[in-house]
């Protein structure tokens, strides 16, 4: 019987260091495969773009939001069957690394709540002044989106330099995502990685998101 590789979560937060990202290929596949886009997508944090009716609903706080209180939860909620599709990229082995990761203090949930039960999220890895974005998932319009603009409201207020989406997607044009090159990304993520950053998680959502109401780009 052949013997199964095992990826440990300190080769995983390497691998962010340099570029790189893990993926399975399917929900049952037995192994995960590593890359790097020669185009990255990152979404600006310096002067966040916000849809202006995704602006106004943030304003009525639709959903509580909470970092970190379910990690398995929402990546269980990423995983899950969609509309598109019924596999994913995220099988037991990736369940179980970023599981690691997050009680390590490297991967964080921002979760949207609705009289107390799970409405959407979003997962990812914080490295330094870098933000890795993973996957979101919605069980209702917009939960997905509001847990994204309060993630960019904790990033900017903390002083993140980079929040990396790996790839473009028609999703997150409404967000400002940009396309980049492989070389002009390494030097963006040699920047944030080095870069003095902090989640401040202690600081309460609504202080967090004037980050938003100010000096932000509104689109209609």
């Amino acid at each position: 019987m052949s013997q199964q590789f095992v990826i440990a979560p300190e080769t995983i937060i390497q691998a962010y260091t340099l570029g790189i990202f893990p993926m399975a290929e399917g929900r049952n596949a037995d192994k995960i495969r590593f890359f790097q886009p020669d185009i990255r997508g990152i979404i600006p944090l310096k002067d966040p773009q916000i849809p202006k009716k995704l602006k106004r609903l943030l304003r009525k706080q639709p959903f509580d939001i909470q970092w970190n209180e379910d990690f398995p939860a929402v990546i269980d909620g990423c995983a899950a069957p969609r509309s598109n599709t019924n596999d994913t990229w995220i099988n037991p082995m990736i369940r179980r690394l970023y599981i690691s990761l997050h009680k390590l203090g490297f991967a964080h949930s921002v979760e949207a709540y609705q009289e107390g039960k799970l409405m959407g999220g979003l997962y990812g890895v914080a490295i330094g002044g870098a933000f890795f974005g993973e996957s979101m998932f919605s069980r209702v319009s917009n939960a997905s989106k509001i847990a994204l603009c309060h993630l960019m409201a904790r990033l900017k207020y903390g002083n993140f330099k980079l929040l990396d989406a790996q790839f473009v997607n028609d999703h997150l044009l409404q967000f400002g995502i940009e396309s980049i090159e492989k070389k002009a990304f390494q030097k963006k993520l040699e920047d944030a990685i080095n870069g003095d950053a902090n989640l401040k998680l202690d600081i309460p959502e609504s202080i967090v998101l004037h980050s938003l109401w100010h000096d932000n780009r509104v689109t209609s």
